[in-house]
């Protein structure tokens, strides 16, 4: 269990962080939170109460050491870009000085003075073993690898079939690697045909889906990149050609959450069923795009996808595309599905050629499509910096 109590943690500069500090005497916590700190690629240093207390144990090799050269002049408390306190040593710490990234660590789900203790300390959340690891450990990730805003997370899914999400999904990831933002795509249907063919590097190196199946726990944000193909100026999480592979939801939630923190954009291609897999990546989505074209029976459909959707995602809009159906236009669309309108996608001639000759959707950056990308990028980035 996590519950946030105050404000988000401090902001990390550029570059890779020193570990968090954990200040705790429970033998038992201590062994869970460094197996957690190790799991995030992070080494933290240990103490049993607030800096300047004599002696502290160091990270993993748990051996008694001097003052940390990792926390010169004035100690660990306000140095650390995350302080882990267990419950054991909240009343230790209640004079040390006020600062954000506090988080009391601890296993009792009942014990009603835990939020009392949080406030006394000035912690941000508190958290209960083992129930709060996964979001500990991507805490942690995030402050060792030094992210600053994680990416705006995009998914784009089809009202019924044939709606064009594929394409959407791809010119709106074209388009934002055009105004040089970093960008990766990501195809999370198993059963479509490959983003990666749609953009005409179905043969071109690095990972595919399948190998990730295996992964627990953190993923590294910059060894993903680096891993994936690059098309186009941005990087494409796609499908290979063999066996479907089923990818189980903790994979899926590792490889999206180090996809995210690597910032920049982040679109998703979703199916229009909605499985354990397909749950994990909606609850990482910022916004999501519901494409429904402009004719009464793609409406019945697109409501029955949207009420699925709308159970996991918050921001669901639709993106309606034409021609329209007699008595229909993009605003009674949005009416009926009763979701906000992002806009018309606009029908881009010569598409279909385009793509047959390995052009991906939105490659034409004069093009109607990359315009209206464009126009929604600007929109929704404009919205990310307007929230405090």
């Amino acid at each position: 269990m996590s519950e946030t109590i105050t404000h988000d943690p401090p902001p990390a500069p550029g570059g890779r962080q020193s570990g968090p500090l954990i200040v705790t005497e429970d033998t038992e916590l201590l062994d869970d939170l460094l197996r957690l700190c190790a799991a995030a690629g992070a080494t933290p240093e240990v103490r049993h109460s607030v800096p300047g207390a004599a002696g502290y144990r160091a990270g993993a090799a748990g051996a008694v050491a001097g003052p940390s050269a990792a926390y010169p002049q004035r100690g660990g408390w306000d140095a650390a870009p995350l302080v882990l306190v267990g419950d054991d040593a909240a009343r230790r710490v209640r004079g040390a000085l006020r600062r954000r990234g506090v988080v009391l660590v601890g296993r009792d789900q009942d014990d009603p003075g835990v939020w009392q203790r949080a406030v006394e300390i000035g912690a941000d959340h508190v958290l209960m073993l083992p129930d709060g690891e996964q979001w500990l450990v991507d805490r942690i990730a995030d402050v060792t690898e030094g992210v600053g805003r994680p990416a705006l997370t995009v998914g784009v899914i089809g009202g019924r079939g044939g709606a064009g999400a594929s394409t959407l999904a791809c010119a709106l990831a074209v388009t934002s690697a055009r105004e040089g933002k970093r960008s990766l795509l990501v195809d999370a249907d198993p059963l479509g045909g490959g983003l990666d063919v749609l953009l005409g590097g179905e043969t071109a190196d690095g990972l595919r889906w399948p190998a990730f199946a295996a992964s627990r726990g953190r993923v590294g944000g910059g060894a993903l990149e680096a891993s994936l193909p690059e098309l186009h100026s941005l990087r494409v999480l796609s499908w290979d050609r063999g066996d479907c592979v089923a990818v189980p939801p903790p994979a899926v939630r590792a490889v999206l959450a180090a996809a995210r923190r690597r910032g920049g954009t982040v679109v998703v291609d979703l199916p229009r069923r909605i499985d354990d897999g397909v749950a994990e990546v909606l609850s990482q989505l910022d916004v999501g795009l519901l494409v429904v074209p402009a004719e009464l029976r793609a409406v019945a459909a697109a409501g029955r996808v949207a009420t699925a959707v709308g159970m996991v995602l918050r921001d669901l809009r639709v993106a309606v595309r034409g021609p329209y159906a007699s008595g229909l236009d993009d605003r009674e669309v949005a009416r009926l599905l009763g979701l906000p309108l992002a806009g018309e996608v606009p029908v881009e001639s010569g598409l279909l050629r385009a793509t047959e000759s390995r052009r991906p959707p939105g490659t034409s950056a004069r093009g109607p499509l990359a315009r209206f990308c464009r126009e929604f990028w600007e929109r929704a980035l404009a919205e990310t910096d307007g929230v405090v």
